[in-house]
């Protein structure tokens, strides 16, 4: 692959200089040269792109807002070569997953820093602005980089600067709006060989080449939908209604009839900014309003937000500040309708019961996705505000105090409930074996009401106090230093009640619940974490192509503080982080090497040592819990912690080397860049295991070490640039391998999440990639056949094997724009090869009989395993014997409901994927069109975003590879509760006058 990979940018890069050398036309449109660019970094601290030492990238807000994502967040995936966003929770109040250059750490989330405006903030703020109100993103990607901020930058940095006035002193205004409409993509592709029943004949004793057709189940092991018998015939289906009878419908299978229950989601985005400014005064405000309706029923967010900016200087003295108010408002179902949902048979069109209730659904083992719309929902409100304030003070020309500080608090108002049902309806007048019979009987029970409401306050203040100086030491010397404190003060508190029976229907009131909850089932706690540092950064430049970077910060962090046990004292421990980077410049160092072809070349090197702090506040207090169901039933007592986390723990330590190198050809038109790096992280954290005689069941301390290298490369073409025409094409190749190098004596993996039922797990293993996905296998002869036993039954471990790597080992992604005049087009995509997942839709759908592969033999003759061999007088034979020996259906039905769906190799999933991530075409009207009138620019333009997804040969759609089961680093296994992906159409304005 690396062949492969070599050779298409090789190709790429021969075709561009042949185009290149083809223009005789001189550039007609101005560009600013690579070395002019300034870009803000850490602490934001400004400095000229020949000046930075650590990889970064700009995105824009041109970029950003190509496509109008309203997620700021997703509008980033496939434009940053090393950046991999996952989204974790579809849905209308979705969540996604950052992570820069891939795993570090075994504890922590790996998640990127997220600074907005030079205060750090969180993923969750920065996907809720705003993306028309942010002027650009600034992703670092090298530690060095990022080292100021110690044990919090450690995964690198984004920083997200928003826009602020101008400086033309007449106001300005623009209008941005957007409607977009969603549809929901890629939904599992299943069998329609066969229908709804199983051999079962409670509902009827007529046989069916050797199974029943039951209108009430919610699997599709019946007949097969070409029996004469039949096949096209109107048939029962679903539990009798109200009027005690059936709904007839042709037993045939009804096309994409998973996506009869979704809609078509709606989104509106409407913001209007104002900005004004001059040479010592600006003001920006961006007032914005976001509604969406999900494409599922009820499911829907409201998004107001309020940005202003304003800054004035008085002389030496000069003073900036911004106000930022986002309010939200969600309401969404429970996703366990989904898993409901995909048990449905193909001849079942699930909008036929949208007035059923539960007891009238179409089967009696699964609940009504339409009763489930209406009686549970999860109810959320937010206000975010934050107030930021910066203040510079000039002594001199040299010398100047600066101060940044940032109070932000969210407050968030969280209720959910279930209305709950009792089974009351006895079946009666059908004439078949469910008369008599209650819903409940089935296996589900009454369904139980609750009211759940809890509120929690979110408070976090950052302050930077610098003192920075800028000195000339000699004509080709210049110095730069900031030297200073930084102090972040975190607070979280949360408040929960709730329980279950509500008394009266509908009141959802805690007054209203019958039975409370425990204190031990209810979250009522609060946390507070603070950070002290006193830090330094020198910047040393050597005419115009030597600087170099170098950073201390001396770090006090309060979740190391440690009270020993038996002592009221606190011992405060601090820790020192460090880098240094060096940055060259040989087109400026040797004018003979700056010419026509190559205009520009940077090399920069550098090395950081910095800690990883991943453990929770108070973890290594050593105080006791209750637990539950000690000594016995509902009361408790209490012990000491069983669990704990050692008070001699230290922070990871990561150390990162890195090289990057930058060249630009024809004055920037073809630009290539390469970048590699590798972060040792020694001391891991993580929680192993103890011995049963020490009375703990496990302890949380430093063990192990692990090493990531990160490749990345870019190749930027730019074949034609002119007045009327442009065309700039940017690929990137990335690759981040992590490998666990050590592991505590005696321990040779770790357990990140694991199941039994199926046998599957997310590990870190010493030797191998971080992380990989572990299961149950078939015990398989030299040849690679399954073996069975005389019986048919396959052989699997009694250990979990590997089965795969959860992360890619490599991204490709192309970005594309092209202008023709007013008229511009452009696109987003990437490829991602190597990552497996463990689908849990495709071992529920297994279980149904509605996986392709349940069907892709005679069911009526058993099912004998493919490939499969059994040992017979020491020989390996081909396997003829069906699975239990049974040669009918019955025998095919107790496998892929029995051991099939739990054998762990089943279920892996290839999560190679290629998207096209966003197309947009926008039209600017000519100027001299609107010279007439108070518009001073007006763009329309359409968009789409996910317009063609292709997964791996073996997924049938049956999850998104980038859906994760949370945001930790037990990645790898998509849940049959998370919704599929979605492909978005829309339009969009914008007008500035």
């Amino acid at each position: 692959m690396k062949k492969l990979t070599a050779s298409v940018f090789a190709v790429v890069l021969s075709s561009s200089f042949v185009m290149l050398s083809a223009q005789n036309t001189k550039d007609t449109l101005k560009t600013k040269n690579i070395e002019e660019i300034v870009v803000t970094g850490a602490l934001g601290i400004k400095k000229k792109q020949d000046a930075v030492t650590a990889a970064s990238q700009v995105v824009g807000t041109k970029e950003l807002n190509a496509a109008s994502n309203p997620n700021a967040v997703q509008s980033l995936t496939g434009k940053v070569a090393g950046l991999q966003i996952t989204t974790t929770n579809v849905g209308v109040n979705s969540s996604n997953r950052i992570v820069l250059r891939g795993t570090r750490s075994i504890t922590s989330d790996n998640q990127a820093l997220i600074v907005i405006d030079n205060v750090i903030s969180s993923s969750a703020v920065f996907q809720q602005l705003p993306p028309d109100a942010i002027e650009n993103v600034n992703v670092i990607k090298g530690l060095q980089g990022a080292a100021l901020y110690g044990s919090q930058g450690v995964n690198g940095v984004i920083v997200v600067t928003t826009k602020k006035g101008s400086n033309n002193q007449k106001i300005q205004f623009n209008l941005n709006s957007s409607v977009e409409i969603s549809s929901v993509y890629k939904l599992p592709k299943i069998q329609t060989k066969y229908g709804q029943g199983v051999q079962d004949e409670t509902f009827s004793d007529v046989d069916y080449n050797g199974t029943n057709h039951v209108p009430w189940e919610n699997t599709s092991w019946g007949p097969a939908f070409d029996d004469p018998k039949i096949g096209g015939q109107y048939v029962e289906t679903g539990l009798p209604q109200a009027d005690g009878k059936f709904l007839f419908a042709k037993y045939a299978p009804v096309k994409d009839h998973f996506a009869k229950f979704f809609k078509n989601g709606v989104t509106f985005q409407n913001g209007v900014s104002m900005n004004v400014g001059g040479s010592d005064a600006y003001a920006y405000l961006n007032l914005n309003r976001m509604s969406s309706d999900f494409m599922v029923e009820g499911d829907k967010m409201l998004k107001n937000s309020f940005l202003f900016k304003a800054g004035k200087k008085f002389g030496k003295f000069r003073i900036d500040g911004d106000i930022n108010y986002i309010y939200r408002s969600t309401t969404e179902t429970s996703h366990d309708l989904y898993g409901e949902m995909l048990q449905m048979p193909s001849n079942i069109d699930i909008r036929n019961y949208r007035n059923s209730g539960l007891e009238g659904n179409y089967s009696v083992y699964a609940l009504n996705p339409y009763w489930t719309i209406q009686n549970e929902r999860y109810n959320a409100k937010t206000n975010f505000i934050s107030a930021i304030i910066g203040l510079q003070y000039e002594f001199n020309d040299h010398i100047n105090v600066t101060y940044k500080g940032g109070l932000q608090n969210t407050m968030g108002d969280f209720d959910n409930y279930n209305n709950g049902f009792k089974f009351t309806r006895q079946y009666n007048g059908t004439g078949t074996g469910i008369d008599g019979t209650y819903f409940s009987d089935y296996g589900t029970g009454d369904v139980t009401s609750l009211f759940r409401q809890s509120l929690s306050k979110t408070s976090n203040y950052y302050g930077d106090l610098l003192v920075n100086f800028d000195y000339n030491l000699t004509d080709d010397i210049v110095l730069k230093l900031n030297t200073g404190i930084n102090t972040q003060d975190n607070n979280y508190r949360i408040n929960e009640v709730g329980g279950e029976n509500l008394k009266i229907a509908k009141w959802y009131n805690y007054a209203n619940v019958l039975n409370p909850y425990l204190a031990y089932q209810l979250n009522n706690y609060q946390l507070r974490s603070r950070v002290f540092a006193v830090l330094g950064n020198l910047d040393l430049s050597y005419k115009n192509y030597l600087y170099l970077n170098g950073t201390y910060r001396q770090e006090w962090n309060s979740v190391f503080s440690v009270r020993p046990t038996g002592t009221y004292e606190q011992d405060l421990r601090s820790y020192g982080y460090f880098s240094a980077g060096l940055s060259f410049i040989p087109t400026n160092a040797f004018e003979s090497l700056k010419g026509d072809i190559l205009n520009y070349a940077k090399i920069s090197l550098s090395y950081t040592s910095v800690g990883n702090a991943p453990i929770a506040a108070y973890a290594v207090d050593q105080i006791g819990s209750f637990p539950t169901g000690y000594p016995f039933g509902t009361n408790t007592a209490y012990i000491a912690n069983q669990n704990p986390t050692s008070e001699l723990i230290r922070p990871e330590n990561v150390y990162t080397k890195e090289a990057n190198l930058y060249l630009g050809f024809f004055k920037d038109r073809l630009t290539l860049t390469g970048s590699y790096s590798q972060s040792d992280t020694k001391r891991l954290i993580t929680r192993v295991t103890s011995s049963s005689t020490t009375g703990l069941a496990s302890l949380q301390n430093n063990f192990g070490r692990m090493v990531n290298n990160t490749y990345e490369l870019e190749l930027g073409i730019t074949p034609i640039k002119s007045k009327d025409v442009e065309l700039n094409i940017r690929g990137f190749y990335s690759s981040s391998i992590a490998r666990i190098k050590e592991l505590p004596e005696g321990v040779d993996e770790v357990n990140l999440l694991s199941y039994s039922t199926p046998g599957v797990g997310i590990f870190a293993i010493k030797g191998e990639k971080m992380p990989m996905i572990k299961g149950t296998k078939y015990q398989r002869d030299p040849n690679g056949n399954i073996i069975v036993d005389s019986n048919g039954n396959p052989l699997t471990t009694s250990t979990f094997e590997i089965l795969g790597k959860a992360n890619p080992d490599y991204i490709l992604g192309m970005n594309l724009s092209f202008r023709i005049k007013g008229f511009t087009l452009s696109g987003t995509m990437d490829y991602r090869k190597g990552a497996s997942f463990i689908s849990m839709s495709k071992r529920l759908l297994m279980f149904t009989g509605a996986d392709p592969m349940t069907a892709d033999y005679d069911r009526s003759q058993g099912y004998i395993i493919p490939n499969s061999v059994q040992l017979v007088n020491g020989n390996y034979v081909t396997n003829t014997t069906p699975v239990g020996n049974s040669a009918d259906y019955g025998g095919a039905v107790s496998y892929f409901t029995g051991a099939g769906r739990n054998i762990g190799e089943n279920l892996v999933v290839d999560g190679t994927a290629l998207k096209v991530r966003e197309l947009a075409l926008s039209y600017s009207l000519p100027k001299s069109l609107l010279a007439s009138t108070f518009v001073n620019s007006a763009t329309l333009g359409v968009f789409a975003r996910n317009p063609f997804i292709k997964y791996a040969d073996n997924n049938l759609n049956y999850n998104d590879p980038e859906t994760a089961s949370g945001n930790g680093n037990a990645n790898g296994i998509a849940l049959d509760t998370q919704y599929p992906n979605y492909r978005t159409f829309g339009f969009n304005l914008n007008v500035t006058f």
